[in-house]
Formats: structure tokens, sequence, C-alpha cells
């Protein structure tokens, strides 16, 4: 099982390596600095994904389209990032700019 990282050492990470791939990033809330979960919102042309941090078989790090397969308009995307909230206050929400809808950082995406 990989080490752990703190979530907000991770967001941080995440937005250097969205910024020096030329695209914007933000946070739009703020969860447990240390372990809370991760949602990362890729705004594309073609809609919005919602990737949810989850851990694979092994326990490495992962995560899975929240959203489902295709990309969703703004209230499909709000509603699910507001369940996940309500289910979880400490969760992080990241988003990025992504047109190609890929992420900013090396990802494996169930």
């Amino acid at each position: 099982m990989d080490p752990r990282v703190k979530a907000g050492i991770w967001v941080s990470m995440a937005l250097r390596l969205s910024d020096i791939a030329g695209r914007s990033g933000a946070v739009l809330r703020k969860g447990d600095p240390d372990s809370g979960g991760i949602l990362c919102v890729l705004r594309g042309r073609e809609g919005i994904v919602v990737l949810s941090q989850v851990r694979d078989a092994e326990g490495r790090p992962a995560w899975l389209r929240g959203t489902g397969p295709a990309p969703v308009d703004d209230e499909a995307a709000d509603a699910y990032v507001a369940r996940q909230v309500k289910r979880d206050p400490d969760l992080w929400v990241v988003e990025f700019d992504a047109p190609d809808l890929k992420t900013p950082f090396e990802a494996t995406i169930l």
C-alpha cells in the first residue's frame, strides 16, 4: 500500500501541476487538510466530469468518474458535488480547466 499524502499537500501539488501545464485550477471548497477526501471537477469543451478519489483493489490511489462515463452540465455536476459534501463535510473540491477532460496530474481512472 502506498503511503497517504495529506489532502492539503496533494491539492497544492495538483494545482501546481495544472499551472505548469498552462491550465487554471482553483480550490472551490477546502476540506480537512490532513485526511479529507478530494473531488476533482474537470471543465472541458464537451461538459464537466467530476472525479472522486478512491483506492483500487491493491490500495493504490485511483479516481472514479462520479458523474458517469459521459460529460454532464453544470447543474448535474453541482448536484453531485453537493450530495458528496453533505455526506462528507471534510471533502475538498478542486476545479481544473481541462478542455480535453484530462487531469493535470497522473491519474488512474477506474
